[in-house]
């Protein structure tokens, strides 16, 4: 099957389709990683997003549905050099597309596409599967929204209240496009969590009577999650405030400050962050948008900043019992380093 991937400049790659024809239009970003590759099409945030994976061969271990990180694939298209065929277990990567009507294009130059993503930043980008028309794929490329422009929280929230029942601190989840994994590192410790969707109220969460609130992950741009910002500064000073990745980014906005939108963003397994104690760790990232340090208010530290481009990975504020980190702790998939410093930080946060 034939397929082209348009791009917003006018250019086009040609290569071979894999799952259903159709088409698809979305933020053309790359990611880094040699393994967990169902882990980040399952992943919420990359809604709205088409996933190219510099790494040359894709799915070599079929697809493990055990470890998705929702129920469905988020990213909008796949983009590899190769896929593989023949996997050492589990269903190949084409079958699972085919029955789930998903596009996918093998057949690219993926270090070359990175490198002029790094050059240009990340383009709007369209693929097209079972058609090879180059001037079709980049009309639809321009005709895409910047995601900068798309709300994507309603997408990937839930749209009810629900309770993971645990026998020990209560946690109110705002629920922004969380990772299963997520869930599950704080249920090892215990935790008695309440799911609320991205524009729960204040006086929603307050019914569960929560003894600390955390905002999840999620895809897009944070300015579009005022009711999250609404709802960190009403609890901000009253209990512990927690967040990762957007979550990170939402508390940010609490304080006053500024985010922006990154060139080509940091996704893959292994961003390297600086603690502010000077320690090192290596973690999984998966964000295109960051806080602005310059904007911070004297009472909000940074946590962690990244050790290639000192972008603020975390922030914190003990004045106001809040804690959040921008890359993802839950080592699903990538390294474990962050585990359980993490995640046991901001349980002992919780009185």
């Amino acid at each position: 099957m034939k397929a082209v991937l348009g791009l917003e400049n006018g250019e086009y790659i040609v290569g071979n389709g894999f799952g259903a024809e159709g088409s698809c239009t979305g933020e053309l970003v790359f990611t880094t990683q040699m393994s967990g590759y169902m882990e980040s099409l399952t992943d919420p945030s990359y809604a709205g997003q088409i996933l190219m994976f510099t790494y040359p061969l894709i799915g070599n271990y079929g697809v493990d549905e055990q470890n998705f990180q929702s129920p469905k694939v988020n990213a909008h298209g796949c983009v590899v050099h190769e896929v593989c065929k023949r996997p050492a277990a589990n269903k190949p990567l084409e079958t699972f597309f085919e029955e789930n009507n998903l596009l996918g294009i093998s057949g690219v130059d993926t270090r070359k596409l990175t490198i002029k993503t790094r050059i240009e930043g990340s383009l709007r980008a369209a693929l097209v599967t079972g058609d090879n028309s180059p001037e079709y794929a980049v009309e639809l490329a321009r005709a895409a929204k910047p995601i900068s422009e798309i709300d994507l929280l309603p997408q990937v929230s839930i749209k009810e209240p629900y309770h993971i029942k645990g026998k020990g601190k209560r946690i109110a989840v705002i629920d922004l496009g969380i990772k299963k994994n997520i869930a599950i590192s704080f249920r090892k410790r215990g935790a008695d969590l309440h799911l609320f969707p991205y524009n729960a109220k204040p006086s929603e969460v307050e019914a569960c009577k929560p003894e600390a609130i955390f905002f999840t992950n999620g895809p897009g741009d944070p300015a579009f999650a005022t009711d999250a910002v609404e709802c960190a500064k009403h609890f901000m000073g009253e209990i512990p405030v927690l967040g990762i990745c957007m979550g990170n980014q939402i508390l940010a906005r609490a304080f006053g400050a500024e985010t922006y939108k990154m060139k080509f963003g940091h996704r893959g397994s292994n961003q390297p962050v600086r603690h502010k104690d000077g320690s090192i760790y290596i973690t999984t990232q998966n964000h295109g948008f960051a806080v602005d340090r310059d904007t911070l208010p004297s009472d909000c530290g940074v946590l962690f900043e990244n050790v290639n481009d000192s972008s603020v990975e975390g922030i914190y504020s003990d004045d106001l019992d809040v804690y959040a980190v921008q890359f993802h702790p839950e080592a699903f998939g990538g390294p474990r380093d962050t585990e359980g410093p993490v995640f046991d930080m901001m349980y002992r946060r919780i009185p």
